[in-house]
């Protein structure tokens, strides 16, 4: 192919290529160095009903119950396990906080003293008795040598 080809008028055909040729550098180009993949895996979900939100948390801000300062994703529940993936993540410390939303609000419901009503979990499953857990308690290290890294976590009420 000659150069002239690229500056001649395109033709429908070949608009769609060049798209698509754009993208995929522009992915490539933006992929963070030494990127990590983030598997979340969700254990003990009493019923399958609602969905399951993992939120990933790079700091204490927030953390655990203020979702808007971390990465959010829901999925279906499942009696048998959920799997969260949060990808392209920089290696650094995290904590992830689980909430199994049985009524559709997207969040843990709370009684009038402030506990949890809905199965709720953090990582490290850490499990104050009074009081919501630290992101201290709940933090993990991605070291910078990882391709992959799992956490499992075990809901309750």
């Amino acid at each position: 192919m000659t150069l002239s080809a690229f500056q001649s008028s395109p033709s429908p055909r070949r608009v769609p290529a060049r798209l698509v040729v754009g993208v995929a550098l522009i992915l490539v180009a933006t992929a963070p160095a030494g990127a990590v993949d983030l598997e979340v895996r969700v254990e003990g979900v009493a019923a399958p009903l609602g969905r399951v939100g993992c939120s990933l948390f790079g700091s204490d801000a927030g953390f655990p119950m203020d979702n808007s300062r971390a990465q959010q994703q829901w999925q279906p529940a499942r009696a048998d396990g959920v799997v969260c993936r949060f990808e392209g993540l920089p290696p650094g410390r995290y904590a992830v906080s689980i909430g199994h939303d049985r009524n559709g609000n997207q969040r843990v419901d709370t009684n009038l003293l402030g506990l949890p009503t809905e199965q709720w979990g953090v990582s490290n499953n850490v499990r104050p008795r009074l009081r919501a857990p630290r992101f201290e308690e709940a933090v993990f290290t991605i070291p910078a040598d990882a391709a992959a890294w799992a956490v499992t976590i075990r809901v309750a009420s």
